[in-house]
């Protein structure tokens, strides 16, 4: 039967074992691949937002030119055939241009041979575009271009070998403009250096990843390449010197510059691998000279794509040993009725006539061989069913006896329970009211020297009477704990009805109770407690929750702050009720944590609090029908308001 068994196993889990490893291969290979090529279009959508920052930038360079080369103020500034140096100097600055000069029109070349840019402006039309300057036209510019220029090459595994050691040209926005003034004519040039620009490279950075997922420290990078050497980049060679020097390798540069393809695949840059995303420049030659580049890390993707495989194998694992057993319950449903047949015949082999295979809960072809087993059987025992019939009948009445017994002892069993259940509620509730009315008595000392002091004081008693009445209200207060616990004890001697209380005073017993965490710093307490209508909530939850609001503003300003905690009427969706507003003069609450700020066990105190304050006082405010909400102040500092509504 055990092989049987066996066999029947195999049969059943070989398809799962074989075949459903088969498609979670596929399937994840398929899923792999499409994942990778979302990683590739996120690129892709990243290298085109780089390449539109380039193009504004270069477009907004040649409007600002021809806005110049058109302008009053430049025409004004002409003397002697020349416009005024400072005049110059100003524009340039303003337009955070690294040059800017002035050529007549006897000196501009008459074709594009030179610089394209220049010989289209000297025809009447406004260029902007890419240039790469040689080491001795940069020299001939102003603001020691030559030298911010020049960068140091550093060896770089897999690029291209060169014997150059010094990249010493410069990569420049270079845009021209007509100028067609009354007596004056020619070209305005100006351009950018973009070689170590690394404002320039921040901010596309910034702009391509404010994606917090491929965005964020170390994460997002973006860099310029003249030919293959990086030029700006944020790319980091350690961790406060940036890649300039290094080099592309060789197949991105074959793929790029020599090609002219865009690459949008995984790449080693520098120290990493990221999922990066090359574009082919070229200049107003039409000569491709450099690379845009934007990128970011590849291991938190790769690791994303590790955790699904596991996940997948871990469920597939799952899937399988819940499966053994299923499918060992189902053999069960076959198996079980073959064994009832051979425990049948062994007994009757041993002498018991009687035994019976019975009914096997189905029809198919072993329930019809249990029927047809079980009257052949009956034809035997037809021969001596006289002799049994007696034995059979006290048979049956032991079994009657037997099961009359059974629930007559079940019946004695639940009532056994549920009595030693009574005593122990029973026992519970003695406890309980025993306890409140051991703590009724201290209180009643208490309450009395209280009274007694009153008494013997006469007069001098005003000086401590506010910390004579706190003492007087959380008697009361224990007074309602008390009166709570007899409410456990004796539950059908009190009514449920609802407590109202006067707002003004549980915030000012609040303060007198976290005055030592106020006093620690010097924080400046303000209150503007105006009588109120009263809101049906008992007053030591308030009183928790306004505790609660104070210490956190207290932790949040630290030393030194300023706290402030008003009431006023306030109506929402029609309903009268009052609200306390809590004000604190700290850093406030960043916006990604105000949605999960009242979540349990959220807290940006780490290591310090549970993050179940909040939380807390949410519940108790919501039971009492009223809203807590949270919210940063115009002017800096948090503000926290508790609105209830008024009692009826």
């Amino acid at each position: 039967m055990t092989t049987v068994r066996l066999r029947l196993l195999i049969l059943a889990l070989a398809p799962l074992v074989v075949l459903m490893p088969l498609l979670l291969l596929l399937g994840m290979t398929r899923w792999t691949g499409d994942y990778d090529k979302v990683l590739a279009a996120n690129v892709q959508s990243d290298l085109r937002i780089a390449e539109q920052y380039l193009s504004q930038l270069m477009a907004r360079t040649g409007e600002e030119l021809s806005g110049v080369a058109g302008s009053v103020d430049f025409a004004g500034s002409f003397a002697d055939g020349e416009p005024d140096r400072q005049f110059l100097l100003r524009k340039r600055s303003e337009l955070r241009l690294d040059f800017l000069y002035y050529l007549p029109a006897a000196e501009v070349p008459p074709a594009a041979a030179d610089w394209p840019v220049i010989a289209a402006a000297g025809q009447g039309r406004a260029e902007t575009a890419i240039d790469i300057f040689p080491p001795e036209a940069l020299a001939a510019l102003p603001r020691n271009l030559a030298a911010r220029a020049r960068i140091d090459l550093i060896k770089t595994h897999a690029a291209v070998p060169t014997d150059r050691r010094v990249e010493d040209r410069g990569m420049v926005v270079h845009a021209a403009s007509p100028v067609r003034l009354p007596g004056h004519e020619g070209v305005l040039v100006g351009g950018i250096l973009l070689n170590s620009n690394l404002g320039f490279i921040d901010a596309i950075n910034t702009l391509v990843y404010l994606n917090p997922v491929t965005g964020g420290e170390r994460q997002g990078t973006a860099t310029l390449f003249l030919d293959d050497v990086r030029i700006s980049t944020n790319v980091r060679l350690f961790e406060d010197v940036r890649a300039l020097g290094t080099r592309v390798s060789a197949s991105v540069r074959h793929a790029v510059l020599d090609e002219g393809r865009t690459w949008l695949d995984r790449a080693f840059v520098v120290n990493d691998w990221y999922i990066s995303g090359y574009l082919p420049l070229s200049d107003s030659f039409g000569r491709r000279v450099g690379m845009l580049y934007v990128g970011f890390l590849e291991a938190p993707f790769a690791e994303a794509k590790r955790a699904a495989y596991l996940w997948m194998m871990a469920a597939f694992a799952a899937v399988l040993l819940l499966s053994v057993p299923v499918f060992l319950w189902m053999a069960k449903g076959i198996f079980a009725p073959l064994e009832r047949m051979t425990q049948t015949m062994r007994r009757v082999g041993r002498g018991n006539l009687a035994a019976r295979i019975g009914p096997v809960g189905t029809r198919d072809e072993i329930g019809q061989v249990a029927a047809h087993l079980d009257g052949l059987l009956d034809q035997v025992q037809d021969r001596d069913l006289k002799l049994r019939a007696w034995a059979e009948e006290l048979e049956d009445r032991v079994d009657q006896r037997t099961a009359e017994l059974r629930e007559a002892n079940a019946k004695l069993e639940e009532t056994y329970r549920q009595l030693v259940m009574s005593e122990k509620l029973a026992s519970i509730g003695e406890i309980t009211a025993g306890v409140a009315h051991e703590i009724n008595n201290p209180m009643a000392v208490i309450q009395g020297n209280v009274e007694v002091i009153r008494m013997e004081l006469g007069e001098e008693a005003a000086r401590v009477e506010t910390e004579l009445g706190l003492i007087d209200r959380q008697i009361t207060r224990m007074e309602a704990i008390v009166g709570k616990l007899l409410k456990f004890a004796r539950p059908s001697e009190f009514s449920d009805c609802a407590e109202t209380v006067d707002l003004a005073p549980v915030v000012e017993d609040s303060l007198l109770l976290v005055e030592h965490a106020l006093g620690k710093g010097a924080i400046e307490v303000e209150t503007a407690l105006p009588a109120q209508p009263q809101v049906a909530i008992d007053a030591g939850e308030m009183q928790q929750v306004v505790i609660n609001l104070i210490l956190n503003a207290a932790q949040a300003m630290g030393e030194t702050g300023r706290l402030s905690l008003a009431l006023g009427r306030e109506e929402r969706d029609g309903r009268a009720g009052v609200a306390l507003t809590v004000t604190d003069s700290g850093p406030g609450i960043a916006p990604e944590n105000l949605p999960a700020l009242f979540d349990p066990f959220f807290t940006t105190r780490l290591g310090e609090g549970t993050g179940l304050g909040l939380s807390i006082s949410q519940s108790i405010v919501q039971r009492a029908g009223g809203l807590i909400t949270a919210a940063n102040a115009e002017g800096g500092g948090a503000v926290f308001t508790v609105w209830l509504p008024a009692a009826a």
